[in-house]
């Protein structure tokens, strides 16, 4: 029962269950668990839910990020016995049912991570240090201001291999996110930067998207892969399959084989993996991407009353021997579940598995172009483009979000412009890097 008042908490009766990360699996749970006879305590260490399908339209001035943010407070307002509270945890005693943050300590009935996941850099410290990466909200800003500098800073030099290098492009991993963004780069060589840079020859721009295997969209169909293939290269987009790249100095990328990349802008869109939390990251706990190991009912292999959803949960089963999709859906059905579960817990009751009802894969790739795989269906082009839009729009938080997302997407179909081309933050960046290259 909870019985103290940490984190200036109110003292109550109902079984305490907290809950670490405001993503789609922590607001699903949290959801699931309102207006029922226990007390829900959301920690994050953002005050805001981030829609993260969407962060690489603000990367490249699509959206301005607050029309895909929402605030947990207003997503949580009308439950009662819930609390928020802005808070990063450190580490987990299990033994005392206790969870340390940066603000205090707090004691748990039933503790749930929810904590989501960051850009897996494999190890390699040069790319992590000089690359860029698209996992939040300021990183999307960042990535944002370091894409206009570099244009600005181009028109500053008149050494052709060094302007060329600043309007270049390297995204490493052939996903979703890659695909995406290398589309969304591509129309604005194609359709803004002519207008906004008229001094340039923008034409020698290039966006280069690097896949490690032999297909981009691994995790979809062939038809899909292939045709988001062909949507691109019709961009002017350059896909280099079979190709790693090992390292990244700031201005050239090295691949294991003699192909060189010179670009001041390298994206890192090629894994993620889980964020490990003191106390639960020891080997027992974690498997490959630093995943906690869960059973059918999302909880941790070995704890009784702590639980994991999301991209941070590894369910092993003969179906999924990696675990699931480290996606938006897998995250929202197991909090779904999990907050049905935990409630027959609080019941005494016996808890039902988790079983997962993929509902399909997307990408967009540009205008009037993407590609859907679902279960008895599998469509490309202009109307697989709407179901892309709708999907996204069903799934925004906030009837204001959606609104705004739907009006700029009309706006910039229209007039095929960019309004959000803004520097609000600089991102700081050492342009010397750049001054005695001679070659390509």
């Amino acid at each position: 029962m909870s019985d103290t008042d940490a984190l200036n908490l109110p003292k109550s009766s109902l079984p305490r269950i907290v809950i670490v990360g405001g993503g789609f699996g922590g607001v699903a749970l949290a959801k699931k668990l309102s207006k029922k006879e226990v007390q829900v305590v959301l920690l994050d260490k953002n005050n805001y839910h981030t829609f993260q399908p969407l962060l690489y339209q603000v990367s490249t001035g699509g959206l301005e990020p607050d029309s895909i943010a929402y605030p947990i407070r207003k997503i949580l307002q009308d439950y009662s016995n819930f609390f928020f509270r802005l808070a990063e945890v450190q580490s987990v005693v299990p033994e005392s049912k206790t969870i340390i943050t940066n603000i205090g300590e707090l004691r748990y009935d039933y503790l749930v991570i929810a904590a989501g996941s960051t850009t897996n850099f494999f190890g390699n410290t040069a790319i992590e240090a000089n690359g860029m990466a698209m996992k939040t909200i300021p990183q999307s800003l960042n990535l944002r201001s370091l894409i206009l500098e570099n244009f600005e800073q181009a028109l500053l030099t008149d050494d052709l291999h060094e302007r060329d290098a600043l309007m270049n492009f390297v995204i490493v991993g052939g996903g979703p996110t890659g695909v995406e963004l290398a589309g969304a780069l591509a129309e604005i060589k194609k359709g803004i930067l002519p207008k906004d840079y008229p001094d340039l020859d923008t034409r020698r721009a290039q966006i280069n998207l690097v896949q490690s295997g032999d297909r981009i969209l691994k995790g979809m169909s062939d038809n899909a892969s292939k045709k988001a293939e062909e949507f691109l290269e019709s961009l002017g987009v350059h896909i280099w399959k079979n190709t790693r790249v090992t390292s990244y100095d700031g201005k050239t990328a090295d691949t294991k084989t003699e192909l060189k990349f010179e670009a001041a802008t390298l994206v890192w869109a090629a894994g993620v993996k889980g964020v490990p939390i003191g106390g639960l990251d020891a080997e027992e706990f974690l498997v490959r991407g630093n995943r906690l190991k869960v059973n059918e009912f999302n909880q941790i292999l070995g704890q009784d009353a702590i639980f994991a959803v999301g991209d941070i949960a590894c369910m092993q089963t003969e179906d999924t021997p990696h675990g699931h999709p480290m996606m938006a859906q897998p995250a929202i059905q197991q909090g779904r579940n999990l907050g049905d579960n935990l409630l027959r817990l609080v019941r005494d009751e016996p808890m039902k598995a988790f079983v997962y009802k993929d509902k399909g894969s997307m990408a967009t790739v540009g205008r009037n172009k993407a590609v859907v795989d679902m279960k008895n269906y599998r469509f490309q082009g202009v109307f697989a483009w709407f179901v892309w839009m709708f999907v996204h729009l069903f799934f925004l938080i906030g009837f204001r979000n959606r609104v705004v997302v739907f009006v700029n997407w009309v706006y910039n179909y229209v007039r095929f412009d960019r309004e959000a081309r803004l520097i609000i933050r600089p991102y700081q960046r050492d342009y010397s890097l750049f001054k005695d290259q001679k070659t390509l």
